[in-house]
């Protein structure tokens, strides 16, 4: 009986000396202890050193003060077109206020997962799938503004929210890719129509350069062929007429008429070569029996009428 009197003062002792080493409390930096007594709110410890009254302080909440990570776990969204997406997250957040978190909500990080979730399912609802994938950055904005809102209540601040993987069902993932690969498909045709066009294109224009160059070069020949042909011309008359000049002023010389009408009987007599030719037949309109009358009819024509 005596044994066991002990034993129990033994226990009571090491009950006593527990709750007062357990008065003593050094709080980490970045946490928060929230302190009751007699099961009220009494209040909130800093990191530091601390002493609590025995069996009527007890620290009831260990709050942390970093940034938190939480995965979302991945749920069933419907998109505008209705199709089915699986969609996961992680969304950061930090307790601000250690109070509010602990005596606002059961457990807030369960709440804001919650929330996120409700946000997240309500906020796919309002795009096509196509524009899911491409308006991500603006999904993920949108949830952090629901979501921060509701978290004031609760102490803590939502810093940002980001979508991990965006799923659609097999059949979906199947009709895509068909998609895909049609619109490869459409592009390579349109860019190889692009490039025959340019090609027709660049053909015609060689084309058309070259019959401009050929007439611009045609063009320069007649040209040139024309000038040739004046300047030939123009050479021909300034020669005949230099000529003309010439024997114009021999005619005016003493003894120029004279030399003209032996120059001119001489040709005749000429031209009058081989016509005894027996094989020949000739008709003439002058009689070359009388050949004294003939020089003399060819000499009165050339010779100067006198006024």
């Amino acid at each position: 009986m005596e044994t066991i009197g002990i034993l129990i003062y033994v226990l009571f002792f090491i009950y006593v000396a527990y709750k007062f080493v357990r008065a003593i409390r050094i709080v980490p930096a970045q946490e928060e202890f929230i302190v009751e007594r007699l099961g009220k709110y009494h209040k909130t410890l800093g990191a530091g050193f601390h002493a609590l009254i025995p069996f009527f302080d007890r620290v009831a909440y260990i709050v942390t003060l970093k940034e938190e990570s939480i995965d979302v776990p991945a749920q069933l969204c419907i998109t505008k077109d209705n199709v089915q997406v699986k969609v996961d997250g992680i969304v950061y957040m930090k307790v601000m206020d250690s109070y509010k978190a602990v005596y606002n909500v059961n457990d807030y990080q369960y709440a804001v997962i919650q929330l996120a979730q409700t946000t997240m399912r309500a906020a796919f609802g309002d795009l096509d799938l196509d524009k899911t994938f491409e308006e991500r950055a603006t999904l993920n904005q949108r949830i952090v503004s629901v979501v921060d809102e509701a978290a004031e209540f609760w102490g803590v601040d939502i810093k940002r929210y980001e979508i991990q993987n965006i799923t659609p069902s097999k059949e979906i993932l199947l009709s895509m890719e068909q998609q895909m690969t049609a619109e490869r498909e459409k592009r390579a045709t349109i860019a190889n129509s692009e490039g025959e066009m340019t090609s027709v294109i660049n053909r015609s224009e060689g084309l058309k350069q070259e019959l401009i160059n050929k007439s611009e070069g045609y063009k320069t020949q007649v040209i040139n062929e024309a000038t040739g042909e004046a300047s030939e011309i123009r050479a021909l008359a300034e020669a005949t007429a230099a000529g003309i000049a010439k024997i114009a002023g021999s005619l005016s010389a003493p003894g120029g008429m004279e030399a003209m009408q032996l120059s001119l009987s001489e040709e005749f007599l000429t031209k009058l070569k081989g016509l005894a030719n027996p094989e020949n037949e000739v008709i003439l309109p002058i009689d070359l029996s009388n050949l004294e009358s003939v020089l003399a009819g060819i000499q009165s024509q050339i010779a100067p009428k006198k006024k």
